[in-house]
């Protein structure tokens, strides 16, 4: 109903919209002092890896490297000013040369950012289509592609949203939303068919408050999904529901600007987060029982300037385990096997933190900017026996922790139009 809405009025009143295009020609220059878990490109930056030690005793993965590209060039339209009958209408279509790298080989080929359309009347807005998920909307300053992650929820996913103003400074969100690119992990690997067989709508539900320079927000996320739908003999009834809540603030004055999050996830792998979940029971009839990871994830952004920008983020994960124990503990250890985890992290990381001052130089559109990103984990070791890998019972590393940590040199070249 609400696409049949959308497409009348647009073509009863187009002359009343107009579009407007945007974009930016994009480079990044990235130098690593050590191999790393990264998107495309190697861009996309996750974490330092764990130390891989030869016969020689040599870490194999104290390695620099070094790179650059424009495959983050982005290509936008904004549709706006269409109304009909009181209804306001608009839209987004968003995309860029992401997709196509494999590693660091390839060419990059245009992807799917952001494709939505919005209905809003008074004091309310409907927006239907692949948009930020509202746990991930707000961003910290700093130029990195991460924006953050995986300190921060990062996801733009298929979703119905509604925006309700109840008062002056005073909003509520609800959103139902899907996965495709960035999805929940389980015993096939990273998947959405864990979602679409559970045939339950991811759900979120916050408050906003805006008074003056400060904006503040409180959410929780749920999400039900079935890892397995059959054991490949007959149908399983399993399923994990997980809920995770966060909040937001931020507070700007002049030149200067504070922002800072903080969710407790349960699992949170499906945005990015350092999580997954694992397999806590098998039942006689071969359904599975699962318990989610619990993760702690913050930062802090302060940035002041215009013309000169100085930027300061900061950023900590702390890794709870499980909520109850994994299947097969014995002792002090389960086999991590049953623990199914984010395939941007490791399952024997136990904390971690980051630090990133940047300096970004605007001259009108164009923009240099360069930025020293530090990260650190906290892994543990793997207790192996038999040729299998064990955790503590909780899926959480505690032997032998050592620090790893990665400095991340990077500068940037933008134009904007």
């Amino acid at each position: 109903m609400l696409l049949l809405v959308l497409c009348g009025s647009v073509f009863a009143q187009d002359k009343a919209g107009t579009l407007k295009p945007y974009g930016f020609v994009r480079n990044f220059f990235a130098f690593d002092t050590r191999e790393s878990l990264s998107g495309t490109e190697d861009f996309f930056y996750y974490v330092p890896k764990d130390v891989d030690l030869s016969s020689e005793g040599v870490d194999l993965n104290e390695q620099a490297t070094f790179r650059f590209a424009a495959l983050t060039t982005r290509l936008g339209v904004d549709l706006v000013g269409f109304e009909y009958e009181g209804f306001k209408i608009g839209g987004k279509i968003e995309t860029d040369f992401y997709s196509g790298v494999s590693g660091v080989t390839g060419t990059a080929t245009l992807r799917l950012r952001q494709a939505y359309a919005t209905i809003g009347r008074n004091n309310w807005l409907v927006t239907a289509g692949q948009a930020w998920h509202p746990m991930a909307a707000d961003m910290p300053d700093v130029f990195s592609l991460n924006t953050g992650a995986p300190f921060g929820p990062f996801s733009r996913t298929p979703q119905v949203k509604v925006d309700w103003k109840v008062a002056d400074g005073i909003s509520f969100t609800g959103s139902a939303l899907w996965q495709m690119q960035y999805t929940s992990a389980g015993p096939g690997g990273a998947s959405a068919n864990y979602i679409k067989y559970g045939c339950t709508p991811e759900l979120y539900f916050g408050v906003s408050y805006t008074d003056g320079g400060f904006t503040g927000r409180i959410g929780v996320d749920m999400l039900s999904i079935k890892p397995r739908w059959n054991n490949g003999v007959k149908k399983v009834s399993d399923r994990i529901t997980t809920v995770s809540p966060f909040v937001y603030a931020q507070y700007k004055k002049d030149l200067f600007s504070v922002k800072v999050k903080s969710i407790f996830a349960q699992a949170g792998e499906h945005f990015n987060l350092n999580g997954g979940y694992g397999v806590s029971a098998i039942n006689q009839d071969g359904s599975y029982e699962y318990t989610p990871t619990r993760n702690s994830s913050t930062w802090v952004s302060l940035a002041y300037g215009k013309k000169v920008q100085y930027i300061l983020f900061g950023g900590y994960v702390r890794n709870f385990g499980t909520k109850e124990n994994l299947y097969g503990a014995e002792g002090n250890y389960a086999p991590a096997s049953y623990l199914y985890f984010s395939k941007n992290s490791y399952s024997n990381m136990n904390r971690m933190w980051r630090l990133t001052p940047t300096i970004i130089r605007n001259i009108g559109k164009f923009a240099l900017g360069i930025e020293c990103e530090i990260t650190s984990v906290q892994y543990g070791d793997y207790y192996s026996f038999g040729g299998a890998k064990y955790l503590g019972v909780n899926g959480l590393a505690t032997d032998n922790l050592h620090w790893v940590t990665n400095n991340r040199v990077q500068a940037l070249m933008k134009f904007t139009f």
